[in-house]
């Protein structure tokens, strides 16, 4: 019986390097995506890797909590009408602004980064149950670091800054991914989160330059701001995608759940504050309230 696997943003960069990664080691991967000719060339791309795996493309735009509820009923039916397993979801969309924007009256960088692959995976569940053992993994950043820990509201006070709130954003989905590996011990299914430290890919070489993206404090250091940007997204997407691959892959993570892995593909502390009670309640009042599991 075949066992898939399913990459979010994977028809390029990290997310591509990914499913390459998991094709080789016998998963079926199915990379979702926007555009559709990107999604035919990684497919092509994956198959050629893997012919004995053939990879598949579900359009879907990630920044639309519709397209996702839309997404994941697909994906569960398919499974149940298959009966093949979903062995691995890797959560691997991600997008930083330099300018505030909106997604259905919701912050668009915490939709993207939270909210959305939240929702997908909540929605999954009990498909990743039904083919349990089975692993979910959801990248992370090391951009936790810089963010606000307040998390009474979507949005924080101040002023808008990209980097600060894409971090706000990662720290959010780190919370819930340790709790969620809490909240499942002992179901089958495994919870990680992976660290890709730093790759030149659409999203950093969109983003990163601009000095909008930090505190108006960062922005009187731009010079060195700008060039530790620089260093730390100068690496190969295939080296970034070695945490992903390793937590969806790696038997030494057998019977494992709740662990961080690190940019060196190895299982690293977590981030403390993404385990503080306060601001893991917090998270889950906001995702239950903006990214409800059922609508009206």
């Amino acid at each position: 019986m075949q066992h898939h696997a399913i990459v979010t943003a994977g028809t390029g960069g990290i997310g591509l390097e990914t499913a390459l990664g998991l094709a080789a080691a016998g998963f079926a991967v199915t990379v979702i995506g926007r555009d559709a000719s990107q999604g035919a060339r990684a497919v092509e791309r994956i198959t050629a890797t893997a012919p004995a795996h053939p990879a598949r493309f579900l359009p879907a735009d990630l920044a639309s909590l519709d397209e996702v509820r839309a997404l994941a009923e697909r994906i569960a039916a398919e499974h149940a009408g298959s009966g093949e397993p979903l062995k691995v979801l890797v959560n691997n969309v991600g997008a930083m602004f330099s300018e505030r924007r909106n997604v259905g009256g919701v912050e668009a960088s915490f939709v993207v980064n939270h909210l959305s692959p939240y929702l997908l995976t909540e929605l999954l569940l009990p498909t990743l149950s039904a083919g349990a053992p089975s692993r979910i993994v959801n990248v992370t950043s090391g951009a936790v670091g810089v963010a606000k820990r307040v998390f009474d509201a979507v949005e924080p006070p101040g002023g808008y800054y990209g980097f600060h709130w894409y971090g706000r954003a990662k720290l959010a989905n780190l919370a819930y991914t340790l709790d969620l590996a809490a909240r499942l011990d002992g179901s089958g299914v495994s919870v990680f989160a992976a660290d890709p430290g730093g790759a030149a890919t659409d999203m950093t070489n969109g983003t990163m330059a601009d000095p909008r993206i930090v505190s108006p404090g960062l922005r009187l250091l731009w010079p060195l701001v700008r060039r530790k940007f620089a260093r730390s997204t100068a690496g190969p997407a295939s080296v970034a995608a070695r945490p992903s691959i390793f937590a969806g892959t790696a038997a030494a993570l057998d019977g494992r759940t709740g662990v961080v892995i690190g940019a060196d593909a190895q299982p690293v502390a977590p981030f403390r504050p993404a385990t503080e009670r306060r601001i893991v309640a917090a998270v889950r009042r906001l995702s239950e309230r903006h990214a409800p599991l059922t609508v009206a």
